[in-house]
């Protein structure tokens, strides 16, 4: 037996191995010891991408007029980002019902006439403001439901009818564009 005696507690993925803790023998903490070096190599780099494909997303030029379509995807990535989204008709209804939609997102294409009703309804009992998009495939990209391959495109992009922001998360240039079209219309 191998007590772990010296220095601080070995870490094994997210499992901590405290000191003076019996080991069944040396290679039991060599194996704790190479797998705490593997997890963390293994998380730099899932953080090294995760930053790569949030540098590819497209970016408005700067001091050209956004038009309505560009704030909106703008709007919806902050919002993603803050955790604000609510995808789908069951989500959508139940952030509507509770009073915590600001915006509601709904596709042009949807086939589902009962489905568009439902939500044009909704939003008109409670006041919440409706944009309508031309395609659901649009706002699933937008809302992330999709894959990004190694080139920075969208792949197995999923269709989502209905979308809603609950928090817009931080002050945008897209969200004050999205706000003053809201007031407009």
């Amino acid at each position: 037996m191998v007590t772990r005696s010296t220095g601080t507690a070995l870490q094994a993925g997210a499992h901590v191995v405290p000191k003076n803790t019996l080991l069944s023998s040396p290679s039991e903490a060599a194996a704790i010891s190479f797998f705490a070096r593997q997890t963390t190599h293994i998380n730099t780099s899932s953080i090294a991408m995760a930053e790569e494909a949030a540098v590819e997303a497209p970016t408005p030029i700067l001091g050209e007029p956004m038009d309505l379509m560009t704030a909106l995807q703008l709007a919806i990535k902050k919002s993603a980002a803050h955790d604000g989204l609510a995808k789908g008709l069951r989500e959508g209804a139940k952030a509507i019902e509770k009073h915590t939609a600001e915006l509601c997102i709904l596709a042009e294409d949807c086939d589902q006439p009962d489905y568009v009703k439902l939500v044009k309804a909704l939003c008109a009992e409670h006041n919440v403001h409706l944009i309508t998009v031309p395609a659901s495939k649009t706002i699933g990209e937008w809302a992330g439901l999709c894959k990004i391959d190694a080139e920075g495109k969208a792949r197995k992009v999923v269709g989502c009818s209905c979308l809603v922001i609950k928090d817009y998360g931080e002050e945008s240039e897209g969200m004050n564009i999205v706000k003053e079209y809201v007031k407009t219309h």
